[in-house]
């Protein structure tokens, strides 16, 4: 699986997340030329790219996604996790959907982290 972290995504939550995952591909959005672009443009930039979206926005880039699935238009996923949610639990939830799914299970989908 293939992963961008966008730009305000929590540090420690993408660092264990890299232990936990020594081979799971994640980039963050800042670190490549799209650095603070309008939500849109990054989502078209992870669909070229074939990459998750992981943010903390559960505001507006959800309708973005939704957007993007309606019109037909690829989307390769995005989850999101609150950014008052744990530390600990949301690397609990992401360990499972990570480690149980595959690329396909999260196309076209947003998945909403605390997964219960």
């Amino acid at each position: 699986m293939r992963f961008a972290a966008y730009e305000s995504f929590n540090g420690t939550i993408l660092k264990e997340l890299q232990k936990l995952f020594p081979d799971l591909d994640i980039v963050r959005v800042q670190d490549t030329p799209l650095y603070q672009p309008p939500d849109p443009d990054v989502l078209e930039w992870a669909a070229q790219e074939n990459r998750i979206i992981l943010t903390h926005d559960v505001q507006t880039l959800v309708n973005d996604v939704y957007t993007r699935v309606e019109d037909g238009l690829p989307m390769p996923g995005a989850t999101l996790i609150p950014g008052t949610l744990a530390v600990g639990q949301a690397l609990q939830d992401l360990e499972f959907a990570i480690g149980a799914g595959e690329s396909d299970d999260f196309t076209d989908q947003v998945t909403f982290i605390p997964l219960h």
